[in-house]
């Protein structure tokens, strides 16, 4: 299903979701929590600590869809709620003086192949190597094809800080990936 397909699906769950459909909110959930995990995931490489925050970001969605305005922009309104529970759930965890243990260790990896290439499993070291934020901010420009302005809504920041993180992020890896680790 194409991109913009998916997010006609979405935009048309989420108004009749809002409207208080069950089968609709339903549909919402099979759509959109595969991205809502992977950003939750991405913000506290945790699986159990990403599904966690996920629940909790659905009953969150589901008290807040009422007051969504623009159907279109659901999975933005959707990923800045995960955002904003995983900050809540990280908050709690800095108050009981929980260390988070669950932040991946890069391993020394073959950066080139045969070819000159990049490997995959490099590349994702390097992405894992990032801080949460650049993480999250690469992710959702990347691999979830979200645009400036609406990672800023999703991770509840400005536009400006989007295109600052995007920039670091590609500093730093393409300084992991050619072996400057001081970049």
């Amino acid at each position: 299903m194409s991109q913009e397909k998916r997010k006609a699906l979405i935009a048309y769950h989420a108004a009749g979701a809002r409207l208080g459909r069950a089968g609709d909110f339903a549909a919402l959930v099979r759509l959109c929590d595969p991205v809502l995990r992977a950003h939750a995931r991405r913000l506290c490489d945790d699986a159990e600590t990403a599904r966690d925050i996920v629940q909790d970001a659905w009953i969150a969605l589901a008290r807040a869809l009422p007051g969504l305005r623009d159907e279109g922009a659901f999975i933005a309104f959707a990923l800045r709620i995960v955002t904003r529970t995983a900050a809540r759930d990280l908050r709690r965890k800095l108050r009981r003086r929980q260390a988070d243990d669950g932040f991946a260790q890069a391993q020394p990896v073959d950066t080139a192949g045969p070819d000159g290439s990049v490997e995959t499993g490099a590349l994702q070291a390097a992405i894992a190597a990032l801080p949460p934020h650049q993480r999250a901010a690469l992710a959702l420009f990347y691999l979830e094809g979200l645009s400036v302005a609406e990672v800023a809504q999703a991770l509840d920041i400005p536009p400006g800080t989007v295109k600052t993180r995007l920039m670091h992020a590609r500093a730093r890896l393409r300084a992991l990936l050619e072996g400057d680790d001081n970049g």
